[in-house]
């Protein structure tokens, strides 16, 4: 009985040092990936923000172009409707 007891206490501690190792690891590749002005995840961020920066631009012209769009969308659906009403014509003339 006091072996298992002994035994089970041997490997919880080997369990939670095996824990911390690996928490130790995870820890320094995560600094490594976002801890520093340098690192990968900060020249992201500033490459993101120079693409945000750059095409700040576009979302008046978008918006112009999709209310343009949508006026050519209007007419096109006009443009349907008398080609729907010059076929029911046509379908309904006799020979």
């Amino acid at each position: 009985m006091v072996l298992l007891t002994v035994l089970s206490a041997v490997l919880v501690l080997a369990f939670f040092v095996v824990l911390a190792y690996a928490l130790a690891k995870i820890g320094s590749v995560l600094l490594s990936i976002g801890g520093t002005p340098t690192s990968y995840l900060a020249k992201l961020r500033l490459g993101l923000r120079a693409i945000e920066k750059e095409t700040s631009h576009l979302k008046p012209q978008v918006l112009a172009v999709n209310a343009g769009l949508g006026k050519i969308g209007e007419g096109l659906a006009s443009v349907d409707r008398h080609l729907v009403g010059a076929i029911d014509a046509v379908s309904r003339q006799k020979v």
